[in-house]
């Protein structure tokens, strides 16, 4: 099959995950004139208009990694009626403070964060993040930069290390036996397309597991795209960043898609979330009180109905916070 290129709006391409939910839980803290709302992983805009339509005094700073998800987010904002509220900004999510101090502000009233693969990226065929589309296996969210690419890693990575990739990010139960096979086959050609990496994991994944699993490239697809864009590493620097950018009575909110996603969120939430008080200490000190507050119990999965028609929702898990106070972080 070959790339096609997707000419719809945004809006006909993107469906946000729980967005209701979101909007819910960030507009309050966005009713102030001057209130400022970070969507660190802007896409292709669709929770940072309902944001804006929700919050008429806030204004929103918009990251994102891929330039061209930037051009589509723009023109969706700007359809929507609310792109003189934006500024749009071309950086990745852990840079969140750098951003904010060059537009001079001092801090954040509300930050979105919708990690993984947006819906613009899985459309757009000639980046290679889809195993239904043939294409140069690439899967870098920013095309300008000169990172490695999905083949590149393939090419280079010795064996024990890609089967480690597809275990720990894709939680790929056969990670070893392709982890060989990928091995054997670039003695001969390096996989350098993603019809050919679909090829040689339906080979290499057995029948029965395929029967059930589903398709059998996705957890290795996305095991890749996750190395190749150092997506955990940057959100375990971005959600400290995050938290430490919101105001008193300022809120977050996160959706994960993945278990290492969601562990890394979970962990950072539960940092901030709990009093850091010595075990047997008569009364808790002020400085030793949690610093923020959860919104929602655990994390919120989608509902049957969304996930029955927005496929996206099926893996989502949402957690949100707010600032109670002021504190220095305790690392």
């Amino acid at each position: 099959m070959e790339p096609t290129h997707d000419d719809r709006p945004a809006e006909k391409r993107h469906v946000p995950v729980l967005l209701d939910t979101s909007v819910e839980l960030l507009a309050p803290a966005l009713q102030e004139p001057g209130s400022i709302h970070v969507d660190a992983t802007l896409g292709m805009g669709g929770h940072a208009a309902a944001v804006l339509q929700a919050a008429p005094h806030a204004h929103l700073v918009g990251i994102d990694r891929d330039p061209q998800a930037l051009e589509l987010a723009r023109e969706r904002l700007d359809r929507a009626g609310v792109g003189e509220r934006a500024t749009l900004v071309h950086a990745t999510y852990d840079e969140i403070p750098e951003v904010l101090a060059e537009l001079g502000l001092p801090g954040a009233h509300g930050v979105m964060m919708d990690l993984g693969l947006s819906s613009f990226q899985i459309d757009t065929a000639d980046r290679g993040f889809s195993y239904a589309v043939d294409a140069p296996l690439d899967m870098r969210m920013d095309t300008s930069s000169d990172g490695p690419t999905a083949a590149d890693l393939l090419r280079d990575l010795p064996e024990a290390e890609i089967a480690r990739l597809l275990r720990d990010l894709g939680d790929e139960r056969f990670a070893k036996r392709i982890a060989r096979r990928i091995v054997e086959q670039r003695e001969s050609a390096p996989l350098i397309r993603s019809g050919e990496l679909v090829e040689l994991l339906e080979r290499a994944i057995p029948a029965a597991s395929k029967a059930s699993g589903g398709h059998p490239a996705k957890r290795t697809f996305q095991a890749l795209r996750i190395a190749v864009n150092e997506e955990l590493e940057i959100l375990a620097s971005a959600i400290e960043s995050a938290l430490d950018c919101l105001h008193v009575g300022g809120r977050i909110v996160v959706e994960s898609y993945h278990s290492g996603e969601d562990r890394l969120v979970k962990t950072a939430f539960a940092r901030r979330t709990r009093s850091t008080a010595p075990p047997g200490l008569p009364v808790e000190l002020e400085e030793h009180r949690p610093s923020f507050a959860p919104l929602v119990r655990g994390a919120m999965q989608a509902d049957d109905t969304e996930r029955d028609t927005n496929s996206r929702a099926a893996s989502v898990r949402l957690r949100a916070l707010t600032r109670t106070r002021d504190a220095e972080r305790a690392h």
